[in-house]
């Protein structure tokens, strides 16, 4: 007789095999590392040669760099069922489910690997280490074609021909379960490039730019940038610098140039996309420069926010009051409790839970009472947001977002990168985005009530800035 169904696991979804890995980037890691280990049959070029066999580049841009992709690969005998299962989910690139395609990061960033592995695969070849590239004609830089240039030109072309609200980039989303995602869920309709599009963009930019400088293993060059192990408190990511590092490499002006450029590629391909039948080269010029404006205005100059859903906040309390923006004011704390800043997205998401918990069940508020927090770690923690009322300063919460750096910096500073992070990035964005008046005043929080916060060192440094008053 036929043997009774399994039980299905409360809270598993029966789909997900209990062998499939989670998809944090360390699966990927080690699916890479079985991949590339001489002892197990593996070489260094496997991982992106696989990638284009599972559909990683399948544009028309993206193959004329590239190549025709080859047969569909078996799975490696290096690989488990479920290491294999994995990876084709997550290499399978299907435009209508562009969520499928990614990984958490152990900075808390959601990373998508396809445009992460054509940069690879571009920066190897460029770094002589397999086939070369092609010359491409007009000239455009296969690096940036194959990860953001040809995604930027077309989502933005296919956004001016859509209706009037089709958006060009974004929007984010939220794993399921941080310590072990399984589904990631945009928080919006999507555009042809998510946030996790955009981040494994400029990811492939980074590490493949470094790859075509010095080629060396890819699981290698991924662990060192990743820093691998979402607990690990040993400071700072490289890939938190992603925003910085790409700005340095494809600032505003090159990435309009190559997205022109890889347009008028696309052009001469046959036939030639329906996307550009009809489109003039003013028209060209235009888009690019919009694509590389909106693009580097939201991933580059603005900070990265990590939403209430990726730290584990737990609900408001109650009906939150609106806030009508754009306001007057932001007032500027620290925390004191933690005293030490915190360098990991594992411990400042861990900080928020417990900032938060003690402002709901000690101090009874409805939520934690700041608008926005700012780790260490190069990333702001949503609190109250730019949207509802926070509880940080008595009697100005309507006209002012509140601003706490996880800290106490009564006798330190914050590192000069946590400072810039809001004097440099946070305010100006703020401004542009309509969320803070032009001529908005800063204060420290002792210069609105009986308090030492933000601290004597913090509140001297920031007389000097700007905006204070």
């Amino acid at each position: 007789s036929p043997s009774p169904p399994p039980p299905v696991l409360a809270g598993v979804s029966p789909a997900v095999s209990p062998t499939v890995p989670p998809r944090l980037m360390d699966s990927v890691l080690d699916i890479l590392d079985a991949l590339e280990s001489p002892a197990r049959g593996g070489s260094p070029g496997t991982a992106p040669a696989l990638g284009r066999g599972l559909g990683v580049c399948n544009t028309p841009g993206c193959r004329a760099v590239l190549g025709e992709p080859p047969e569909t690969p078996e799975r490696p005998p290096a690989l488990t069922p479920g290491q294999w299962q994995l990876l084709t989910e997550l290499l399978r690139h299907d435009p209508a489910t562009p969520e499928l395609g990614a990984v958490l990061a152990p900075d808390g960033s959601t990373v998508a690997l396809g445009p992460l592995l054509a940069g690879i695969d571009a920066g190897l070849r460029s770094g002589g280490f397999g086939r070369p590239l092609p010359t491409l004609d007009p000239p455009a830089d296969p690096l940036l074609a194959v990860t953001i240039a040809e995604a930027l030109g077309t989502s933005f072309l296919l956004a001016e021909g859509g209706d009037n609200n089709a958006t060009a980039l974004g929007p984010g989303g939220c794993w399921d379960d941080v310590e072990n995602p399984q589904n990631y869920t945009l928080r919006g309709p999507p555009s042809p490039i998510p946030d996790p599009v955009a981040i494994g963009a400029m990811d492939g930019v980074v590490l493949g730019a470094r790859l075509a400088r010095e080629p060396l293993p890819v699981v290698e060059l991924l662990r060192g940038y990743y820093g691998t192990g979402n607990g690990s408190e040993g400071g700072r990511t490289p890939s938190s610098y992603r925003r910085r590092d790409f700005g340095a490499l494809a600032g505003q002006g090159r990435l309009e140039k190559e997205v022109v450029a890889v347009l008028g590629v696309l052009r001469t391909l046959s036939p030639t996309p329906e996307l550009l039948r009809d489109v003039g080269t003013q028209q060209v010029a235009a888009v690019a420069h919009r694509a590389a404006r909106e693009f580097s205005e939201r991933y580059v100059e603005c900070p990265a926010i990590v939403p209430r859903c990726l730290w584990g906040a737990r609900p408001y309390r109650g009906t939150p009051a609106p806030l009508w923006p754009p306001l007057g004011s932001v007032f500027l704390h620290h925390t004191l409790e933690p005293a030490q800043p915190c360098w990991t997205f594992g411990a400042c998401a861990r900080t928020m839970r417990d900032m938060q918990r003690f402002h709901q069940d000690t101090r009874g508020w409805d939520d934690i009472g700041y608008s926005f927090v700012v780790g260490s770690d190069g990333y702001l923690y949503e609190g109250r947001g730019w949207h509802w009322v926070g509880a940080h300063t008595k009697g100005y919460n309507t006209q002012g977002f509140g601003i706490g750096i996880i800290g106490d910096f009564t006798a330190t500073l914050p590192d000069p990168d946590t400072l810039a992070l809001v004097r440099d990035e946070l305010l100006p964005c703020a401004i542009r985005s309509g969320h803070i008046q032009p001529d908005f005043t800063l204060r420290g929080h002792r210069q609105l009530g009986h308090t030492d916060c933000p601290g004597n060192a913090l509140f001297q440094e920031i007389q000097s800035w700007p905006s204070f008053q």
